[in-house]
């Protein structure tokens, strides 16, 4: 149980890059240079909604700095729209400018491409569903310690 304990979690952090690197790839397929691939997670995670900084940031799992700095470059390159929001001064809500919802339909174009693809390789939508529940009972692990809880 502790090599497919660890396995997991380094698997988790590799997927990821490894998601990064191919979503640069089709970025750069796209001849899309003004984006990171960063971004557009950030993006897709707004899609035709519209949220708080802090909802992305809870939602996307992304450091609160990092989220800000991104946010910004995409604002001044024309992909979200920043407004106040009505209730809080304080706070602000981020959606998608229509260049951001037209970059968000074209992801979400490679991503049902790559779903078909997936398929090619034997993982179906079951095998899926089990990954992301698997997962998701992981989180709800994690975060149930507390930090006194954990001794290192």
């Amino acid at each position: 149980m502790r090599y497919a304990y660890f396995e997991t979690i380094m698997l988790v952090e590799r997927l990821h890059r490894l998601y990064l690197d191919v979503l640069k790839y089709e970025l750069d397929c796209l001849r899309i240079e003004d984006i990171s691939n960063v971004q557009c997670m950030i993006l897709y995670n707004v899609g035709s909604g519209q949220v708080s900084v802090g909802e992305l940031t809870n939602r996307g799992y992304y450091l609160g700095s990092n989220v800000s700095y991104n946010l910004k470059k995409m604002i001044t390159n024309g992909y979200v729209i920043q407004e106040p929001s009505p209730h809080d001064r304080r706070s602000s809500r981020i959606r998608l400018s229509p260049k951001g919802l037209q970059l968000f339909d074209r992801l979400d174009a490679v991503i049902s491409r790559q779903i078909s693809d997936i398929e090619k390789y034997g993982i179906n939508v079951d095998d899926m569903r089990r990954i992301v529940k698997t997962l998701g009972d992981l989180e709800t692990y994690w975060e149930s310690i507390s930090v006194k809880d954990l001794r290192i």
